[in-house]
């Protein structure tokens, strides 16, 4: 029981990772049916900026809580300036093409962005600082990180932010306007260009946060850190229902928490022939389950086919 609820926190701690960046996936999705799957490299953008951020106010004396708000402030600048150009250079010319042509795109920038960013910070990895307390939190057996409980409320405190943002505000009002319809959206006084650049900066802002979340975890950053997480939050995205804000929510934590308990039993169901490491494949045949008895997903899609 006690190995049961230590993989139940770190698949939460996980999942609530996977659920920031899937939000992104869902959004864009939404709006304008493309996957971007260049959005786990803003997460490593993210990782990496949040690094040098730290590295170069290591001497100026300030607590490690401090730094991580700092760095956390310019990684969510940088990150959305470059979802924000992405959007305006590569994908708006390309909305009325077919959808290969954007698809196509979307991984011809997440391997641009790869090999900028190894040119930029090198491709040796980068052991990411020790900024809050080490000492583990004892549950009674079970143990959590000071770094872990935050990325818990963080992510609780965004999720919540964000749902509040789009059914209560007028960008949210406008956001699910132009998902429904942005021709009579526009007709409308909503202005979509506005609305779908708003919505790439405020993915690539989850996903800064994503970044730095899961360099603090791990201690380590480097350019090809945001394809196994982007791959694995598109994964989320999908299996809760892509286009679905709860959707992807439910999904990350879901996938989050059969990745981690999956590692945690995965040697002992098969004899020891498979190590912690095989733990991927639990998720992925979790999607194909899904997908196969459910092809919209856990919670469906609320996005309207387009007139």
């Amino acid at each position: 029981m006690e190995v049961l609820i230590q993989q139940i926190i770190n698949g939460l701690v996980l999942g609530s990772m996977y659920a920031l960046v899937a939000l992104g996936y869902t959004m864009v999705y939404g709006i304008i049916n493309l996957i971007n799957f260049a959005h786990g490299e803003i997460l490593m953008i993210g990782a990496l900026t949040s690094w040098t951020v730290i590295g170069a106010l290591a001497g100026s004396g300030l607590p490690g809580w401090a730094l991580m708000i700092v760095a956390l402030g310019c990684a969510i600048v940088v990150c959305s300036a470059v979802n924000f150009t992405i959007e305006k250079i590569a994908y708006r010319p390309l909305r009325s093409a077919p959808r290969l042509a954007p698809l196509i795109t979307a991984m011809g920038m997440s391997l641009m962005l790869q090999t900028l960013a190894m040119v930029i910070w090198k491709p040796n990895p980068k052991p990411f600082p020790l900024l809050l307390p080490t000492d583990p939190i004892n549950l009674g057996g079970p143990v959590i990180s000071v770094t872990q409980v935050l990325i818990l409320v963080t992510t609780g405190v965004l999720l919540a932010a964000l749902m509040w943002l789009v059914n209560k505000t007028k960008l949210g009002r406008a956001m699910r306007a132009t998902a429904e319809n942005p021709k009579v959206a526009s007709l409308m006084g909503v202005k979509p260009d506005f609305v779908i650049s708003a919505t790439f900066v405020i993915g690539a802002a989850l996903a800064a946060v994503a970044g730095l979340m899961w360099a603090a975890n791990y201690g380590t950053a480097q350019h090809t850190m945001g394809f196994m997480p982007g791959l694995k939050a598109f994964t989320a995205a999908v299996l809760g229902g892509i286009g679905n804000l709860a959707g992807a929510m439910v999904g990350g934590i879901l996938l989050g928490l059969i990745e981690a308990i999956g590692a945690g039993y995965l040697g002992e169901l098969t004899g020891g022939v498979l190590g912690s490491h095989y733990a991927d494949i639990f998720a992925f045949v979790a999607l194909i389950l899904v997908l196969t008895l459910r092809p919209s997903g856990l919670l469906g899609e609320r996005v309207a086919d387009r007139a």
